[in-house]
């Protein structure tokens, strides 16, 4: 293993890779929305015909929900992969957590806090993403972070309101926060990219769509928007209809 640490820090990656599906997570399974996603899908499907379209053509939904140990350990890997490829991010926080003790427990804002930011910057982040974990960090060792019990009694809005106050988490890092880890039926990120491409071909559109354009659209998709939202991405990915307008 030629990266730096050598053996040691191989034997860490493979301990974070081992212990990913024994840790404790927020769901124990997928099926744990709060909200039945079969009756879902009908109320989208009912409620527009173009993009019922789209649910026929991409099949059933299939939304992975994400464990997490903690509500900082969800947001430290959400800043981490901002504006990176997947692979990319994934390595580098993987490099991240092998720098600490029991890597498999999760990156801990208190261990964060102490390594220096030779350290955090030779795993691979840059320095705007070590300022973020920074801050991230003593907002939760100073409580303001709520815990997995505390934010799943929150309202959508509330945990907007009480993330975003945290240096390089925007809204858009907490609406997929929760969709992807809350599991929360009704959030519509008018800001996302492929929400907009999908949009475009959903509804055979040749430009993009405003953002008061998918609001506006997407009342008709209450109090599922997010089951609509997962349909956009997939649309995405589908070919485009010939005569787009």
């Amino acid at each position: 293993f030629s990266a730096g640490g050598g053996i040691a820090t191989k034997l860490k990656l493979l301990a974070i890779e081992r212990a990913a599906t024994a840790q404790p997570g927020l769901f124990d399974d997928n099926a744990a929305f709060g909200f039945d996603a079969a009756a879902a899908v009908d109320h989208v499907r009912a409620a527009d015909v173009d993009l019922a379209r789209v649910i026929d053509a991409v099949g059933p939904f299939k939304l992975q929900l994400k464990r997490t140990a903690s509500v900082f350990g969800a947001l430290a890997e959400a800043i981490v992969y901002q504006q990176l490829t997947g692979k990319a991010a994934a390595t580098i926080f993987a490099r991240v957590c092998a720098l600490f003790p029991r890597p498999h427990e999760g990156l801990k804002p208190e261990r964060l806090l102490r390594a220096s930011d030779a350290k955090l910057r030779g795993a691979g982040l840059s320095q705007a993403k070590t300022l973020a974990l920074r801050d991230l960090a003593r907002h939760t060792v100073d409580g303001r972070i709520p815990t997995l019990p505390e934010i799943a009694r929150m309202d959508d809005a509330a945990i907007i309101d009480r993330l975003t106050a945290v240096r390089g988490i925007g809204r858009w890092t907490v609406e997929m926060l929760l969709i992807f880890r809350l599991g929360r039926p009704d959030v519509l990120p008018t800001d996302d990219l492929g929400i907009r491409k999908g949009f475009a071909v959903a509804f055979n559109k040749r430009a993009l769509p405003l953002r008061k354009d998918l609001e506006k659209r997407g009342m008709r998709w209450q109090p599922y928007r997010s089951v609509a939202s997962w349909y956009l991405w997939r649309a995405a990915e589908l070919p485009r209809r010939r005569g787009t307008r």
